[in-house]
């Protein structure tokens, strides 16, 4: 087995564009899980909703930027109708109807009386022109980066997207050490309480939950840039659970958790990917175990293993604090 090529392989993922869109859903996840105790199950469908208001948009002849604050403004509304109905009831509610809403969304937009608009199963392709002209470096020019090698068009994602992860993280900063950020997680640890010394616990959990969504619409339009495609399928309801792993692997609560999380969740996963390939192609005694297929779904075990030994000794995940750890809520 190569370690080296796996390890490229880890890197490369662990700042790849997947990696920030990753990171930056994780944080919107991370407002309303971690800090509000909100239990959003389906935070793809505001990924989703960023995604394809941004490519429809540019699809019927706005511009990327309008196609962006669209994108944002469909997630907002997003919140608002499925927070208003339910956030009043208990956390579960919420839990339910979240999850049933991104799959019914998915279901929709690739339902074949959508196609006009969504392209339905063939999704929308090549909207990101804009983004690329202001690419600083030659596209197909392949830059080396410590010890990994990047194309100039994957380089300035790259770039813009780190930037814009470190910009977040510090406003999200800014932010929960706010009065309002105090008072969310007051909602967290005790609702009744707050709401006993008359704060509105309502309003606030309609504003974490509509802000990290807008968050995840940001992270959806990350990966239709980078893939330059937008496809239903792409936002299917493991996605959501992708980014609860990471929440809880960075530490749900914390400021930096999803970066962190992110980082390492990628690199694990990809590293584990091509340490398993290799494997099944090099080692006899794996290949006569796993076939090519049963080696790739061997990095979800693992992974799986991963995330319950890390529930079991260390529940606030890599930067969390014990007594704030909410794993369970």
């Amino acid at each position: 087995m190569n370690i080296v090529d796996a390890l490229n392989a880890g890197l490369s993922a662990a700042i790849g564009p997947v990696a920030i869109a990753y990171a930056i859903s994780a944080l919107g996840l991370n407002l309303q899980f971690g800090y509000t105790g909100l239990l959003n199950f389906g935070h793809v469908a505001f990924m989703l909703m960023g995604a394809y208001g941004m490519a429809i948009t540019v699809e019927n002849g706005g511009s990327l930027w309008l196609g962006m604050l669209v994108g944002i403004l469909a997630a907002v509304t997003l919140g608002l109708i499925l927070g208003i109905p339910t956030l009043r009831l208990r956390a579960d509610y919420l839990a339910i109807t979240t999850i049933a809403a991104a799959e019914v969304l998915r279901l929709m937009v690739r339902s074949s009386w959508a196609d006009p608009l969504t392209g339905s199963v063939f999704g929308i392709q090549g909207f990101a022109g804009e983004f690329f002209a202001l690419n600083p470096f030659t596209s197909s020019e392949v830059y080396d980066i410590a010890f990994i090698s990047v194309t100039g068009r994957r380089l300035w994602i790259i770039i813009a997207g780190w930037i814009l992860v470190v910009l977040l993280t510090l406003l999200m900063a800014r932010v929960l050490r706010s009065p309002w950020g105090r008072l969310i997680r007051a909602i967290r640890e005790d609702e009744d309480a707050v709401r006993s010394l008359g704060k509105n616990v309502f309003a606030r959990k309609l504003q974490a939950l509509t802000i990290g969504g807008a968050l995840g619409a940001v992270a959806g339009m990350i990966l239709a840039i980078e893939q330059q495609n937008v496809t239903p399928d792409s936002f299917r309801p493991e996605i959501t659970f992708i980014i609860f792993a990471i929440v809880i692997l960075g530490g749900a609560g914390t400021v930096w958790g999803p970066l962190v999380g992110a980082v390492v969740f990628q690199f694990l996963f990809f590293f584990l990917d091509t340490m398993m390939r290799d494997a099944q192609a090099s080692v006899g005694w794996v290949n006569a175990i796993l076939s090519t297929a049963g080696a790739a779904q061997v990095r979800f075990i693992l992974v799986g293993v991963g995330l319950i030994l890390l529930l079991v000794y260390r529940p606030q995940g890599l930067l969390g604090n014990r007594r704030e750890a909410i794993v369970g809520v």
